[in-house]
């Protein structure tokens, strides 16, 4: 189906929705058309990273790994015990 049929029976299917409605069908496909303007640059800036490592050693990757960890670990030593806490 081409572009333009689409739209006059996306249009025509509008048209039919009773008025009771279109506030909610207008945030539908308002932020559906957010979502998609948001979501292509995000993937697209996030894959350009894939195999990124690939071309590391085994021993650079490793040793990479470990000191992230460590980071980690050393990023969250100040945080108190019942910081995540729910209750």
């Amino acid at each position: 189906m081409d572009s333009l049929n689409l739209r006059t029976k996306v249009i025509t299917e509008i048209n039919l929705v009773p008025p009771d409605k279109l506030e909610e069908l207008y945030n539908f496909i308002h932020y559906f058309r957010l979502g998609i303007e948001v979501s292509k640059p995000s993937l697209n800036k996030n894959m350009q990273f894939a195999g990124c490592w690939n071309d590391m050693s085994d021993e650079v990757f490793a040793n990479f790994n470990e000191e992230m960890i460590a980071r980690r670990q050393q990023g969250f030593l100040g945080r108190r015990s019942d910081e995540a806490s729910l209750d």
